[in-house]
């Protein structure tokens, strides 16, 4: 057999040439640790306490090679016992030669046969209740995905082959990125300054024309000359920027209603500070409440459809339920909650992050100033699909030394906002720990007892069929508490993709159904799959309920009715840090 392979010695240049790449890695530690240092600042991921290293995604990516170098001898001894699990489609180990290389070929199988042992020998403990067996299975998918052979640069053969393809200038470039990250806390996504709002994201036209320390007001310019007469008011999570619902032109759900006819309106919930510190409850109802009078008397119009999304979609539903104690629920002509619960028996991954001790570590992280970052809460998201929000960056940053490639939505997802830290906290308290929204009269508005039982008003439910945040067995139960009609619609993908799906991408799919259904199982089996986007379903639906249109006149353009344009959409509070 003939040999065909060079084998070049290294020569005295390529001595230099690496010596110094790590002479240049070397300043480069130094010169961030002390340009923090001299800031007052820490470097996150190095020497922090257990507790808050476990919510620090950085203080992961040190720990990695060490293990790896001291498991591998155990893992190949595994190997003997149990065979290699079957393939999957796992983009982490999509390059070829992760299969045509027997040595990669080696560790990747047996990646996949010990991760697959770990993940079993979750389900196989006895004795364990539901909450401990999950918060066991989270623990260990975290471990698993962080001790993926393709986040290491001596078991990734595409990391290795940029290395020597580079000479070690990707190695470089990572770590630059990676002290970056370090730097500002949280792991780059997409690139900055890849969307600029008001240019390439937020870009439907309108006017803020109304505003409080805690929100303003928009309202968007009709494109047709006919309007519903009801007006559409959207709530979008206060704890995420609003044009989640506005990106690209293309995406943007708030576009396509104003497409629809609709005269639309959006909160934009103001990014926490000290001014607004020691607002909870009682501040969001009214907020939402102002915003619903302020729409009604500026058109003079007696109702309002609302949209609620997420967390802003449970405040929304107190909301409804204290103008429904008060006798005031025909301020709202019909609720559309998007992914929102309710009722937090069952309410997803994020019950793995309201123990004591999380709550003690974020008492701690806002005792100062009473706001919590929202880095803190973007690591705790990621951390719930660590290996395609965290890992996948780790590998494509860090050691390929590559720039992620702009995409609007995790350009949304990386544009974080502040909380009120005590708010903050008092919601998990309540609402994830003891599940006081759904029993009645146990929270209080505004002095007044709420049940949610009580709203009668029509309501538009739709779930993501693979929400981790909002679960559909959760989303569901809103079904079963509201006394009012209602129309629940099961939508394909997730908490993000399945909201934001405009029909003329022809994505996913979403399931119907007039049965009457018990339980989320019993709907499914009577339900229809639709292909595309459900939001033609969703209009149809609001127009069912009143489809008389008036002129796009008057009030209806931003500015010209008695509440004055302040500044162009997006406004000042989406931009604001």
């Amino acid at each position: 057999m003939t040999d065909d392979t060079t084998t070049t010695v290294p020569g005295l240049e390529d001595w230099q040439h690496w010596a110094l790449i790590m002479a240049r890695a070397n300043q480069m530690i130094m010169e961030a640790w002390a340009d923090n240092l001299a800031k007052g600042k820490d470097m996150p991921g190095f020497g922090l306490p257990v507790s808050h290293a476990t919510n620090d995604p950085m203080a992961w990516m040190t720990a990695g090679a060490e293990a790896w170098s001291k498991g591998l001898d155990a893992w190949s001894k595994v190997l003997g016992h149990y065979s290699a699990a079957g393939e999957a489609r796992d983009r982490r180990f999509a390059s070829p030669e992760w299969r045509e290389d027997p040595i990669f070929d080696t560790v990747r199988q047996s990646y996949m046969a010990i991760s697959e042992k770990l993940l079993g020998t979750v389900d196989d403990i006895d004795g364990l209740d539901d909450a401990a067996r999950n918060r066991l299975r989270f623990a260990t998918q975290g471990f698993v995905d962080a001790m993926s052979p393709a986040n290491f640069v001596a078991t990734n053969p595409e990391v290795m082959k940029r290395t020597v393809e580079t000479k070690g200038e990707n190695l470089l470039s990572g770590l630059k990125n990676m002290l970056d990250d370090i730097s500002k806390g949280q792991v780059t996504q997409s690139p900055e300054g890849a969307f600029e709002l008001g240019k390439d994201l937020a870009t439907t036209p309108g006017k803020v024309i109304y505003e409080t320390k805690l929100f303003q007001l928009i309202q968007y310019a009709p494109s047709t000359n006919k309007v519903l007469e009801t007006p559409l008011l959207i709530f979008p999570p206060w704890i995420n920027r609003f044009y989640i619902l506005d990106l690209t032109p293309k995406k943007s759900f708030v576009r396509w209603c104003v497409e629809q006819g609709v005269t639309l309106f959006m909160v934009s919930w103001k990014s926490a500070d000290e001014s607004i510190r020691d607002i909870g409850m009682d501040d969001y109802v009214a907020a939402q409440e102002k915003a619903i009078d302020t729409v009604r008397d500026l058109l003079g119009v007696k109702a309002v459809h609302t949209i609620g999304y997420c967390v802003a979609g449970t405040t929304l539903a107190a909301t409804l339920a204290y103008l429904a104690a008060e006798n005031k629920a025909d301020k709202v002509a019909s609720v559309t909650f998007l992914t929102a619960q309710v009722d937090f028996e069952d309410p997803g991954d994020l019950k793995m992050f309201v123990g004591d001790d999380v709550m003690t570590m974020l008492k701690q992280l806002t005792s100062e100033t009473g706001v919590l970052d929202g880095r803190v809460m973007a690591a705790t998201f990621n951390l719930l699909r660590g290996r395609d929000l965290i890992w996948n960056y780790v590998v494509n940053n860090y050691l390929l030394g590559q720039e992620p490639a702009p995409f609007d939505l995790l350009h949304w997802n990386g544009d974080v906002t502040n909380l009120p830290g005590e708010w903050h906290r008092d919601y998990l308290d309540r609402l994830y720990r003891q599940n006081l929204m759904v029993k009645p009269g146990a929270i209080s508005v505004k002095g007044v007892p709420i049940d949610l039982s009580k709203i009668e008003t029509p309501a538009y439910i739709q779930a993501g069929r693979e929400d981790h945040i909002a679960p559909a067995p959760s989303v569901w139960k809103l079904t079963k508490i509201l006394s009012g009609p209602t129309r629940f619609v099961l939508a394909g993908s997730g908490h993000i993709a399945g909201v934001v799906n405009p029909p003329a991408a022809n994505k996913y799919q979403y399931w119907t159904s007039d049965e009457p259904a018990s339980t989320l199982p019993e709907f499914i089996a009577y339900a229809t799959e639709h292909p595309g986007s459900w939001w033609p379903d969703w209009i149809e639906w609001l127009k069912e309920l009143g489809g008389k249109t008036v002129k796009a006149e008057g009030a209806r353009i931003p500015g010209e009715g008695k509440l004055k344009a302040i500044e162009d959409a997006p406004g000042r509070y989406v931009r604001t840090r």
